[in-house]
């Protein structure tokens, strides 16, 4: 910013607020003639148009006089600090020592400041904060200016940076469970089973699973990453959810008859046609009934059924419902189940060649295809888990 000054009437703004701040802070100075005096109901015209430009700020904006009082200010900034007054301390409504002393700082030095600091209650939230004197009517530091605090909001990022790293932590948890296996079981073949067929084979065998449980954690990692980089694009291939459905029945039938589990799948004449990705949507389909043929196998029943709703008046809905008889889950867990790598139990999970990726998919598949899942369940009693899609007006499914 910069002083403004063409003379006269025309006087720049920033002049004409320099002037008010001086005569407002120095009563032996008389107050200019074009300026409101002291006590006057109307607020000045550099004050509001002072305030038009604060206003059009996205990030929460306070513009200080050198006493660090209020000059100006947006709602953005009322919202981070409601007691925030025009004509009073900042320091009374900020309550944040560090953003007080960078304004003191910036006044005597000059210089901008630039500050970080967080909030722990209700949430913890971090912010940076923005502290840039500015000179008017071509005074420089220690004479008539303000002060503009801006304040940018870091909680986003710091907690995607959490994420990242408890991403990249559990990841490497993951892979490094069954490398150790493969590794302990070939210095096992190298060593002391080296001339034991049986040992080699069920060696062998156990090592095997531990490949392909690394492979498909990669899968699905890979899987999760393509899904979210087209999380803006809507798909728009007319599909089939009954074929799709069935088609990843037929497919799952080898596990249904290891687990002694019948699958009944119950749906209507018609096709139900939603707009979607059909490797997308048999990915999700495929991980909700293995799921059900996997935990809830002693119940030794999946029921999987499928209809067509009116979600409200124009706009049908395609609701597919899988559901085990199996022990069912506890409602601790029930919000935290799409979340990355989280399990009820992990033991069983790994038992079960689970990389704990699976529920996360169907959630990412869901948000791109404007979708919902909801999960019903209780402990002793089975769960079902409930996948609404949009219908489509077309009717040439492919």
């Amino acid at each position: 910013m910069s002083a403004i000054d063409d003379g006269g009437a025309g006087q720049g703004w920033f002049v004409r607020l320099s002037r008010f701040l001086r005569a407002r802070d120095d009563e032996r100075t008389e107050v200019p003639a074009d300026l409101p005096q002291a006590g006057a109901a109307r607020i000045p015209p550099e004050i509001v148009l002072l305030d038009a430009v604060v206003s059009g700020m996205p990030d929460p904006v306070t513009v200080l006089d050198q006493d660090g009082r209020v000059v100006a200010f947006n709602a953005q900034a009322s919202a981070l600090a409601p007691a925030l007054r025009r004509g009073e301390p900042a320091s009374i409504a900020l309550r944040m020592p560090e953003l007080v002393e960078a304004v003191r700082a910036a006044n005597q030095t000059g210089k901008p400041q630039r500050i970080e600091f967080s909030a722990r209650l209700p949430a913890p939230r971090w912010s940076e904060a923005f502290v840039a004197p500015v000179a008017l009517g071509g005074q420089g530091p220690g004479r008539a200016g303000v002060v503009v605090v801006t304040v940018h909001d870091l909680t986003p990022i710091r907690r995607a940076d959490g994420m990242r790293a408890d991403f990249v932590a559990n990841v490497s948890h993951e892979l490094r469970t069954p490398l150790a296996a493969i590794t302990g079981f070939i210095d096992t073949l190298q060593g002391p089973a080296r001339d034991d067929p049986a040992a080699s084979d069920r060696f062998l065998g156990i090592m095997q699973a531990q490949a392909w449980r690394m492979a498909r954690l990669i899968d699905d990692l890979l899987s999760l990453s393509r899904i979210e980089l087209r999380a803006h694009q809507r798909p728009d291939t007319p599909v089939d959810l009954l074929a799709i459905v069935r088609q990843v029945s037929d497919g799952l039938q080898t596990l249904a008859r290891d687990r002694d589990v019948t699958v009944d799948i119950k749906g209507p004449d018609a096709p139900l046609v939603v707009l979607g990705d059909r490797d997308e949507l048999t990915r999700l389909f495929e991980n909700l009934i293995e799921n059900g043929l996997k935990y809830g196998a002693s119940g030794r029943r999946v029921d999987i059924a499928l209809t067509a709703v009116d979600a409200t008046p124009g706009k049908g809905e395609a609701v597919v419902s899988v559901r085990d008889y199996g022990p069912g889950i506890a409602a601790e867990h029930l919000p935290r189940l799409t979340e990355r790598f989280y399990r009820v139990d992990v033991g069983e999970s790994r038992a079960q060649g689970g990389t704990g990726l699976g529920l996360a998919l169907v959630k990412h598949i869901l948000n791109r295809h404007q979708g919902r899942l909801t999960v019903d369940s209780k402990e002793g009693e089975g769960a079902t888990f409930t996948v609404r899609l949009p219908l489509s007006s077309s009717a040439a499914p492919r």
